[in-house]
């Protein structure tokens, strides 16, 4: 977490961990069928029985909760239920990411974004959604692809990517764009000091030109019907849909595909499609990632 010392985090937490009570097997069920029936996201194994009932409890403190039951109740009070399932959500969604995440992926994203601002006017722009954004460092790293690919071509196409994620914490960290320094580690020595102002010992911040290309905002993926964005050139979902039960997972990739315009590609993590097919849809062969392509 920005601003926050690894090991004083570490110490923070574990002192939670020791003290959170455990759940009984019925507690557990309600929470995980609230998560899911709320998120889609869907628990299991005895770890995240352990994520559950530590970032419950942490937040239980915070507001002086002393039951499990009795803090579950409040969630089903109203807009101040809403409010507080907004907090309690960020963290237990994981939030696990970093610049550049998975270098396949985005040797991929290179390759694909090159060939659309070769072939676009300067009239059309390059449309691209990272869904699942979490704290930035996904939408900035694809921003810093296509500055960097106009800038080669010297194509003045222009981009513009809407990042979205369900937390409302993490979108307003990811608005701001500041950065301690571990959480550049492996940064490219270049990228940090073109597209990074350094505000403190510590910190650094994206620049506002790449800032100024992303547009945040929430979205919860069990409303994808219901959005009205369509015709990307680009969708980026890495991560995410590990999280979901398999029949969920599959609703949610046909909505992806219908989001996409002609020729459009969605990108995906290893292994999250499950098998998973569209009849609009080619698998792009490319090493080391897993990407579709829309029919023109």
């Amino acid at each position: 977490m920005p601003g926050v010392e690894k090991n004083s985090q570490n110490k923070s937490v574990s002192g939670i961990r020791s003290e959170a009570p455990e759940m009984n097997d019925e507690q557990y069920r309600l929470w995980c069928a609230l998560l899911e029936q709320r998120t889609g996201i869907r628990l299991s194994s005895e770890q995240r029985k352990v994520h559950l009932e530590t970032s419950i409890y942490s937040r239980m403190r915070e507001i002086n909760f002393e039951s499990y039951d009795e803090y579950f109740v409040s969630l089903r009070d109203g807009a101040k239920g809403e409010i507080e399932w907004s907090l309690l959500v960020d963290r237990l969604t994981v939030q696990e990411t970093q610049f550049f995440r998975h270098k396949g992926s985005f040797e991929l994203v290179r390759e694909v974004i090159t060939e659309m601002i070769a072939a676009k006017s300067e009239n059309t722009p390059l449309d691209i959604w990272s869904l699942g954004c979490s704290t930035g460092e996904e939408p900035y790293s694809l921003a810093i692809l296509c500055e960097e690919q106009t800038s080669l071509i010297g194509n003045n196409v222009l981009y513009g990517i809407t990042a979205t994620d369900i937390s409302l914490p993490a979108i307003s960290k990811a608005r701001k764009g500041v950065y301690t320094s571990s959480r550049l580690f492996g940064l490219e020595p270049r990228r940090k000091q073109r597209y990074f102002t350094k505000l403190d010992k510590n910190n650094y911040q994206i620049t506002k030109k790449i800032r100024d290309r992303i547009c945040f905002g929430k979205v919860n993926v069990l409303d994808l019907r219901k959005n009205p964005m369509e015709n990307f050139d680009l969708i980026y979902c890495q991560n995410m849909l590990i999280y979901f039960s398999r029949w969920r997972k599959r609703d949610i990739l046909n909505c992806l595909a219908e989001r996409l315009g002609p020729g459009g590609v969605l990108v995906l993590g290893l292994g999250e499609a499950g098998g998973w097919t569209h009849p609009d849809l080619v698998r792009l062969s490319f090493e080391n990632s897993l990407a579709y392509i829309r029919n023109a």
